[in-house]
């Protein structure tokens, strides 16, 4: 696996331009032939995506969970994990990309919606979203007066029915983010160098330090402080295994001044040391 000191941050891969369309639609064979069917470790920060397996299969790497999408299988990834891709040669699919703004503006917007859409997953392919899925990419293709309005329409009703197949996977897990949370989450990912405390991050989002506390132990059982490490530690993880940067550089970007404490927190959230876990990717 080739390493480096950044994650690569696409808008769609290997693009560096502004988001081309209200969504974006592509067949498999646009992108993944010409990377030998390879598609290398990156992520978007501004957009969600949806992977839907025709014929072959996808092995894919997600925040470095291995993740097989088979015919039938649609894979959802959010924002900011990140991710990486071998197609069986020859595969095919449509990959549907949504802007964070189209996913956050899904109307009525629930807890319950927005949580459902917060994680990667794989599910199948149901009646429903294949139909739903085949109209929203012609509609994508057409050149008609109110184009825009319908495509919103219809990436709002795709995403509800992903939404819903992760609810129906997750019946027994009763918990959901409140809205504030995803702020939160944005903030987060915005500052983390910063070492914004939990009264910080209150502050930004007009709420007071215990109502924010409150909030993450209804969604995660987690305090606002023990909310804000784990995302801290996630990022570390990403950047263990997908760079090459020293584990105090790690540390000093995700806001820890020193680096003892830093792999002393690592290690106790993550059962091991920075350096071991890095090895599970490296050897």
């Amino acid at each position: 696996m080739t390493v480096q000191n950044t994650i690569p941050a696409f808008g769609l891969y290997g693009e560096q331009d502004q988001f081309p369309d209200v969504i974006h639609f592509e067949d498999f064979s646009v992108r993944a032939p010409i990377h030998d069917w390879r598609i290398m470790p990156h992520r978007h920060s501004q957009m969600s995506q949806l992977f839907m397996v025709e014929h072959g299969w996808i092995r894919a790497i997600v925040d470095g969970t291995r993740l097989d999408v088979q015919k039938g299988e649609f894979l959802y990834i959010p924002e900011h994990c990140v991710h990486e891709f071998t197609f069986k040669p020859g595969s095919e699919g449509r990959i549907f990309s949504f802007p964070v703004s189209i996913v956050r503006t899904i109307s009525p917007a629930t807890d319950l919606i927005l949580t459902a859409l917060s994680d990667p997953f794989v599910g199948q392919i149901g009646e429903q979203m294949e139909r739903a899925t085949r109209l929203l990419r012609d509609t994508t293709r057409a050149t008609s007066v109110f184009r825009a309005q319908q495509v919103l329409g219809m990436a709002h009703s795709v995403l509800a029915q992903i939404a819903e197949t992760r609810v129906a996977a997750q019946a027994d897990d009763p918990k959901t983010k409140h809205a504030r949370l995803f702020a939160l989450d944005d903030l987060i990912a915005e500052n983390m160098a910063e070492s914004w405390s939990a009264s910080d991050y209150a502050k930004a989002l007009s709420i007071t330090t215990g109502h924010l506390s409150r909030l993450c132990r209804a969604a995660t059982g987690l305090g606002a402080t023990a909310y804000i490490e784990q995302h801290q530690m996630q990022e570390a993880c990403r950047l263990l295994a997908f760079t090459q940067l020293p584990v105090s550089e790690i540390g000093y970007r995700l806001g820890f001044i020193d680096p003892s404490y830093f792999s002393k927190r690592f290690r106790a959230a993550r059962g091991q040391t920075p350096t071991d876990y890095r090895a599970l990717f490296t050897n």
